[in-house]
């Protein structure tokens, strides 16, 4: 019998890895050994003191019940004392942090506690898709804010019309920035901050990157701004800074209103994040931090090895001092999906084309940084052969 989808499922943009992963499998069926630079998934096992408290939590049986809804008070505590640590930010773990099954879950979630159907939420692209859908499974529609080089991919706001922000509810940002690795400081926070409050939308930064900086740079938190808390939130996740991915665990801190409606939601709609996972997360944010200096010096390392590689190659890319993405131009004349193609196709190398993450992106493609640095070296060879 068929079945339609719902129109929310239809509006969906594709899939961005679907086709990536038809043709990676097309060549892998070839024999080809692929070096996979796509997606942003760390290589590195997380650090054993972590596995160690979560195996050790595993076995009280306290934690085989349901969690509570906004988390552990024991970590919310201590994801407000790293946060007063890290931002010198001053938290109320009970009414200022809740606990989230990562942040993807806690930013899809995010529009349906604020944005009715035909709301505007402002979505910055080239992004990180879940902004946009999760737009679209609350019933709103997106406005798109165009992430340009000429503006060092940070929004223009002065191009946002007037009637688009008088209908808008939520403003989403992302710095250290996925895709372009961009980066953001106080002065344009604080526009972003009198923006949000001419216009009483919410600001939602996605901080997942906030330790991932290099050459002794450290990113800002966007509620060290002042007037940040007054209208906005900020998601962190233990994913990319623990190499925690697989173990679905974040935070969400900011303005209490504002959280307890994101608390509202997550209380009909999930059960918490397992805690034992909360546990071996307590451990990670109260450890020295070193397992994180270490991981800056590793992706340091891989990023000048591709850098310098696609420089001799002739291809036009910033070195990023944050995230672990490489943000390169496509040769002239050709698309991103064309290069994406080639690259793995001829050189067994596979990248994700910047179109894939919204329009602005067209003329470029992204690198992970999630192998070895003799792996990237080889990835590199492997393209200089190419003669691009």
């Amino acid at each position: 019998m068929p079945f339609s989808k719902a129109q929310r499922l239809q509006a969906l943009p594709p899939y961005l890895f679907k086709e990536i992963d038809r043709l990676k499998a097309e060549v892998m069926a070839k024999g080809v050994d692929v070096i996979n630079l796509g997606v942003g998934d760390p290589d590195q096992p997380t650090p054993a003191f972590i596995v160690e408290a979560l195996q050790e939590a595993a076995t009280k049986p306290e934690h085989h019940q349901y969690p509570a809804y906004s988390g552990m008070g024991a970590f919310r505590k201590s994801a407000a004392a790293w946060c007063k640590r890290r931002f010198d930010l001053d938290l109320d773990p009970s009414t200022e942090v809740v606990t989230l099954i990562g942040s993807k879950e806690g930013i899809a979630h995010f529009p349906l506690a604020f944005i009715n159907p035909g709301d505007v939420a402002l979505v910055p692209t080239p992004a990180y898709p879940v902004y946009h859908s999760a737009t679209l499974f609350a019933g709103g529609t997106s406005h798109f804010m165009p992430l340009l080089a000429e503006n060092k991919f940070l929004p223009d706001l002065n191009a946002i019309p007037v009637d688009i922000a008088q209908k808008a509810k939520i403003l989403f940002i992302n710095y250290p920035n996925n895709p372009t690795g961009a980066t953001a400081d106080g002065a344009f926070y604080e526009k972003i901050v009198a923006f949000a409050k001419k216009y009483n939308i919410i600001v939602a930064h996605d901080a997942a990157y906030s330790e991932m900086g290099y050459d002794g740079y450290r990113p800002m938190s966007f509620l060290e701004v002042p007037g940040a808390r007054d209208i906005g939130v900020e998601f962190h996740s233990l994913s990319k800074t623990f190499n925690m991915t697989g173990w679905r665990l974040g935070f969400a801190i900011g303005n209490a209103e504002i959280l307890d409606g994101l608390g509202q939601v997550k209380a009909n709609i999930d059960s918490g994040a397992f805690n034992a996972v909360q546990e071996a997360g307590i451990a990670a944010l109260e450890s020295d931090q070193s397992s994180i200096t270490a991981m800056q010096k590793l992706y340091e390392e891989r990023r000048d090895v591709l850098v310098e590689g696609l420089r001799e190659m002739g291809l036009t890319v910033t070195s990023p001092k944050a995230t672990f993405y490489v943000w390169c131009q496509t040769p002239k004349g050709m698309t991103s999906a064309a290069f994406t193609a080639l690259l793995l196709q001829q050189a067994g190398v596979v990248t994700t084309p910047g179109s894939g993450f919204g329009e602005p992106g067209e003329g470029y493609i992204r690198f992970a940084l999630t192998v070895s640095k003799e792996r990237l070296a080889t990835a590199v060879e492997r393209m200089k052969k190419l003669g691009i």
